[in-house]
């Protein structure tokens, strides 16, 4: 099934705001826009360094720009397309403190 990036101008803000993600999120929009997933493993084969989040969260973790930045989503399969919300941009510094407070399952930014 084809990706539906839900606020995708959520990542251009974020892009023009931190010049050196710019390439690296363009080349990640590249390949979701040639992605085709039918189960959260395809995710995995079209991203190989995300993280899928337990508990219940339907949320992924995406390593972007040679683990420079993580962006958290959540993954909707329905029954036509999959709906990938994205829930928080940061650094992975910025992550890692997400993770010691654990808010990673819960942040909800945008």
């Amino acid at each position: 099934m084809k990706i539906r990036l839900v606020r995708i101008n959520t990542i251009e803000t974020y892009a023009l705001n931190h010049a050196r993600s710019r390439s690296s999120f363009g080349l990640w929009l590249k390949l979701l826009q040639k992605s085709d997933w039918a189960v959260p493993a395809d995710i995995l084969a079209t991203f190989g360094s995300a993280d899928l989040l337990g508990k219940g969260s339907n949320r992924v973790v995406f390593d972007i720009g040679g683990n420079n930045y993580r962006m958290i989503c959540t993954c909707h399969f329905g029954a036509t397309k999959v709906h990938l919300f994205i829930k928080w941009i940061g650094t992975h510094a910025e992550y890692t403190q997400l993770c010691n407070s654990n808010e990673q399952y819960t942040i909800n930014l945008y």
